[in-house]
C-alpha cells in the first residue's frame, strides 16, 4: 500500500508492510540530486570545506526542513494506524528506509515524543506510545474551547461562510459514499480549518492541531461509513445554524459535534483495548 505525501520538489511514498516488523517502512525523500543529506555535526561553524557561514545556515535549513518531512510523515502514520501503538521503530532503520542521514530523524523522534506519540528509552528501541484516554480528554477540551469562540465568530458575520461550507460538506458526502475514509478525514478538518479561516484566526487552528494528536488516533479507529454520516449530519447542522446568524444554535451545534468524542473515546477502548495505556 502506498501512501503519497506530497512536497516541494518531489512526492515521499511510502510502502507499509502486511505486517509490521520494526518499522515496517520503506521509501525515499528526496535529496539533492546526487548527494546523501549530512549530519548537522560534520559542519564546522565557517562551513563545509571552507564554505561560507551563510552557505552552512542554509544546509542547516535544508536539515531542518527533512526533520519537518520526517516528523510529517511519521505522524500521519502513527494516526493512520499504519504505525500502531507498542509498534518498535529505530533511527537507524527509519534512517535506511527514507535515504536519510540519522539527524532528521533523531530530531523527528524527539519532536514526536513531546507531542506524546512516541517513546524514546535510551539505548533501546523507540516504541509507538499507547493511547491515553486522559490525553484525548485533554485534546477535546482544548478543541472545544477554542472552537466554540471560532463558531460563534462565524455565526456574527456569515458572510462566505455558507457556500464555502456548503461545497466542502458536499465534498464530504461524495467521500462518505465512496468509502474512501482517507479522504473524508482530510475533508473533516478542513471544515474546521476553514470556520477558522473565517473567524479570520487560522493560527488558532495551528494551536489545536498542535495538540489533538492523540484524539485523531481514536477518530481515525472510528471512521467509518456510519461514523462519517453522523459527523456530516452535525456539519450540516453547524452549517446551517451560521448561515442563519444563529450565534447560539451555532455554538450548541458545535458543542454536541466534538462531545461525540468522549463516545468515540469508550467505543475505541472496548473495540481495542491493548492500543490504550
Amino acid at each position: 500500500m502506498h501512501l503519497p505525501y506530497k512536497i516541494a520538489g518531489g512526492t515521499i511514498s511510502f510502502r507499509h508492510r502486511s505486517r509490521w516488523r520494526g518499522v515496517g517502512l520503506r521509501g525515499q525523500i528526496p535529496v539533492e540530486a546526487g548527494k546523501q543529506q549530512e549530519p548537522r555535526n560534520r559542519y564546522p561553524a565557517h562551513g563545509r570545506g571552507g564554505e561560507s557561514g551563510e552557505v552552512a545556515s542554509v544546509l542547516e535549513a535544508s536539515e531542518e526542513t527533512m526533520a519537518l518531512r520526517v516528523v510529517g510523515a511519521l505522524r500521519d502514520d502513527i494516526v493512520t494506524m499504519a504505525l500502531k501503538p507498542g509498534d518498535v521503530i529505530s533511527e537507524s532503520d527509519i534512517a535506511g528506509r527514507y535515504g536519510v542521514s540519522r539527524q532528521p530523524v533523531r530530531e523527528a523522534f524527539i519532536r514526536l515524543a513531546q507531542q506524546g506519540l512516541l517513546l524514546i528509552r535510551p539505548k533501546r528501541a523507540t516504541v509507538v506510545k499507547k493511547i491515553s484516554p486522559e490525553g484525548v480528554r485533554q485534546s477535546r477540551f482544548i478543541r472545544e474551547s477554542i472552537e466554540v469562540e471560532i463558531i460563534r465568530r462565524v455565526a456574527s458575520h456569515p458572510g462566505e461562510a455558507k457556500a464555502v461550507l456548503g461545497d466542502l460538506i458536499a465534498e464530504q458526502e461524495a467521500a462518505s459514499n465512496a468509502g474512501d475514509s482517507r479522504r473524508f478525514h482530510t475533508l473533516d478538518e478542513l471544515f474546521h480549518r476553514t470556520l477558522a479561516r473565517l473567524a479570520g484566526v487560522e493560527y488558532a487552528w495551528q494551536l489545536i492541531d498542535d495538540h489533538k494528536m492523540q484524539l485523531d488516533r481514536v477518530r481515525y479507529l472510528t471512521l467509518g461509513v456510519s461514523s462519517s454520516q453522523v459527523a456530516i449530519g452535525e456539519h450540516k447542522a453547524i452549517a446551517a445554524a451560521v448561515a442563519d446568524g444563529d450565534v447560539a444554535g451555532a455554538e450548541a451545534a458545535m458543542r454536541g459535534h466534538l462531545a461525540r468524542a468522549e463516545v468515540l473515546l469508550t467505543q475505541t477502548i472496548d473495540d481495542h483495548p491493548d492500543y490504550f495505556e
